[in-house]
């Protein structure tokens, strides 16, 4: 049995959050979106903590390298601020897109950053210099998200133009093209143990394929609209989708099947609005989700046996 508890409900934000993310100390989080500022969070005892830093338009990722004290916030102006917590400050700009970016993933044992963007491109960045190394054309359209495997041997970019790439980190080539979601990718992620990659998109679709040859392994009516994130729980067999439906679902990832719905409608004091960002935080393993309602919220999801 599965028991979940919305245990805070933070507000600060006014307008939609778009994203979260752990920072690589314990119990901090910062978030993201249609606001003038990237916000950290206390997480153990639950609060605001400060505007860390102002952004000049919407933020639509954040992402905090393991190998480096960096947060980097993927601007819609297309630049990417970098801010840098030993120094407490901005450090650089990254002004590479002239689009929108929509994520940023990092590649610790190249100590390499990827950053996806509107304009269907990838750049990748020397995460210590923070100079660009080169880019590369992905899609005619956006590449909306990123997922690097356990292993660092390979990454996948999910696009609008309803496809997922795969390419070979090592020297960046495609290996794979996988066209059968009808619509937009809209969240992508390997599974821990690397052995299969999920896609969520716009047709409410997940996904499973097999990482060793791509295959479909499972498709599920998941949701009833947009699946907007995928997270894997750190260390038990279960991971959470959320939704433009409004809904958070838990699954087990043995089977795939589902276990738990968070929404009103089955009682919890959940989102109103589209769920547009989901990560397990790093102290207690709690969940974390992210709206349009403007609301962080943190539930106890307590897995019995």
């Amino acid at each position: 049995m599965i028991e979940i508890q919305n245990t805070a409900t933070l507000s600060g934000h006014q307008n939609p959050i778009f994203t979260v993310e752990n920072s690589q100390k314990a119990g901090i989080i910062f978030t993201g979106g249609n606001d003038k500022g990237v916000v950290e969070w206390n997480v153990k005892t639950p609060g605001f903590i400060k505007v860390l830093f102002p952004v000049k338009s919407s933020v639509y990722s954040l992402h905090c390298p393991v190998s480096a004290p960096l947060l980097l916030a993927a601007e819609r102006s297309g630049q990417v601020d970098v801010f840098n917590f030993e120094e407490q400050k901005i450090v650089a700009v990254l002004d590479h897109h002239k689009l929108p970016v929509f994520d940023i993933k990092s590649v610790s044992s190249k100590n390499e950053l990827i950053i996806s963007s509107e304009d269907g491109t990838v750049s990748i960045w020397d995460i210590k210099s923070l100079n660009l190394l080169f880019s590369f054309k992905v899609s005619s359209e956006t590449v909306r998200v990123i997922s690097i495997s356990p292993d660092e041997k390979t990454v996948a970019f999910g696009c609008k133009d309803n496809t997922i790439r795969i390419y070979n980190l090592e020297d960046y080539s495609l290996i794979h093209i996988i066209d059968e979601h009808t619509m937009p990718i809209s969240s992508i992620q390997f599974s821990p143990d690397g052995k299969h990659l999920l896609s969520g998109s716009r047709d409410a679709q997940l996904k499973i394929w097999s990482s060793s040859d791509y295959s479909l392994v499972q498709s599920i009516p998941a949701h009833l609209f947009s699946i907007y994130s995928i997270a894997f729980h750190p260390d038990l067999p279960f991971m959470a989708t959320a939704s433009r439906d409004k809904s958070i679902k838990i699954w087990d990832t043995e089977t795939y099947s589902l276990k738990k719905t968070i929404s009103l409608e089955k009682g919890y004091n959940a989102h109103r609005l589209s769920i547009n960002k989901i990560i397990w935080e790093s102290v207690d393993n709690q969940l974390i989700s992210v709206s349009d309602d403007k609301l962080l919220k943190i539930w106890k999801v307590e897995f019995g046996g």
